[in-house]
């Protein structure tokens, strides 16, 4: 793997292959030293541009348990927001060896930009431009959807016919389009629910069904609800009446979070809205996966740097396990 920009390209393979190295990954992360000298050498710049708490320190945090040398690069407040901006910066860390660059950018398709350039020979991680992709956040998704059902089996397996409702903000989440693309590549059936003016104005090619009643969806007896942040700081219009109407119609209250069919999940990217998007009982109740999400979601972002510092060995596995038990 080169680099990961985005999820609707990428193959179920390489999708399944990411989540297997992620279960590895988690295994390590169990015992006392979390350690692995796998990226020794190696160094990884966090190029943010945008605000972010829990994903730079996951991908820090990923990193630096591979061994790793991180670099923080914090673009707030700097001018560093056109292409010639972002090229200087670039060959500036080309200048400096960086072996992987993580950028986070509001203007859609940067990272693309980045990685297709030639400005620098670092491979790119998306960790999420404007409102396109977050890959490595729908990855994590897949990966505790794919845990709570399968388990310790989970290796291998991907999502065949689990039903997905990801409610909210659909018009401004990378996340939720990340989901879409991947969920529907790993053969999980989505469908999204949000009022009509936060539904992208076409998604006649997406791989999904769209309702605008929450209530229905529930009623269709969903796997697992993946509510949606409202963002509130991308918002320049009244998309709708007041957060005390938006909460009343797609929030997931208390009695709604009572009416989901048993055995299914309680999702949140994060930040959360507590009492808009998402009740408090919902979101500290045995059925939300909130906690679980950010611990996994370095243990897939362990996985996508290894894949792309380490090489896609054939015996790769096989190497990963022998350095875990090295390091016991």
């Amino acid at each position: 793997m080169r680099h990961l920009l985005d999820t609707r390209t990428l193959s179920r393979d390489d999708a399944l292959q990411i989540l297997d190295i992620a279960e590895d990954m988690a295994d390590t992360q169990q015992r006392e030293v979390k350690k692995l000298p796998t990226l020794r050498g190696k160094t990884i710049v966090n190029l943010f541009f945008e605000d972010s708490t829990r994903t730079r320190i996951s991908f820090e945090a990923a990193a630096k348990r591979l061994s790793a040398d991180v670099i923080n690069f914090s673009a707030k407040g700097s001018s560093v927001s056109k292409g010639e901006s972002l090229q200087d910066t670039a060959q500036t860390l080309q200048a400096m060896g960086a072996d992987a660059v993580v950028i986070r950018h509001g203007a859609s398709g940067a990272p693309r930009t980045l990685a297709t350039s030639g400005w620098i020979t670092a491979g790119v991680v998306n960790a999420g431009d404007g409102t396109h992709e977050h890959p490595t956040q729908a990855l994590l998704d897949a990966f505790t959807m794919r845990k709570r059902r399968h388990g310790a089996a989970s290796r291998g397996r991907d999502l065949d016919g689990l039903a997905v409702t990801i409610v909210g903000d659909v018009l401004h989440s990378r996340v939720a389009r990340s989901n879409v693309w991947l969920l529907s590549t790993l053969g999980a059936d989505v469908t999204l629910v949000a009022p009509p003016t936060l539904v992208p104005q076409d998604v006649s090619g997406w791989p999904v069904r769209v309702l605008y009643d929450l209530d229905e969806a529930i009623a269709g007896m969903p796997d697992a609800v993946m509510m949606l942040r409202i963002q509130l700081e991308r918002m320049n219009a009244a998309y709708f009446p007041t957060e005390r109407e938006y909460s009343r119609r797609w929030g997931l209250s208390a009695a709604r979070l009572a009416a989901l069919a048993d055995g299914s999940i309680v999702m949140h990217p994060g930040p959360m809205n507590r009492g808009l998007e998402i009740s408090a009982e919902a979101a500290d109740s045995p059925r939300s996966t909130v906690l679980e999400q950010v611990a996994n979601g370095v243990s897939v972002r362990m996985a996508v740097l290894y894949l792309l510092l380490a090489g896609e060995r054939p015996e790769r596995e096989q190497n990963l396990r022998a350095e875990s038990e090295s390091d016991r």
